[in-house]
């Protein structure tokens, strides 16, 4: 059985997957924008709305968010963007 996930904090940002906020028309002209990185490691960031409070009380059955988590929310069009730099299984 393997052991409990843990992030890395030491990995890196290698490549964003899908197209910036920008190009999709999801950043309202700002520089802070929602965003998906392949980190060095071969895990991903994500960058988004933190609506961890708003989600909380509502969540599926079997979810749960961690103390050390957070529930961050992304535009439709950034994953679909990504889809395709994201590998199979």
């Amino acid at each position: 059985m393997a052991g409990r996930w843990e992030a890395d904090p030491g990995a890196t940002f290698t490549r964003r997957l899908g197209r910036s906020a920008a190009e999709l028309g999801e950043s309202g002209g700002t520089t802070t924008c929602p965003d998906v990185w392949e980190l060095s490691n071969g895990d991903v960031a994500v960058i988004g709305r933190d609506l961890t409070e708003a989600y909380i009380g509502r969540l599926p059955d079997g979810v749960t968010v961690g103390a050390d988590e957070r529930l961050v929310i992304i535009p439709h069009s950034m994953i679909v963007a990504a889809k395709p730099d994201i590998p199979d299984a």
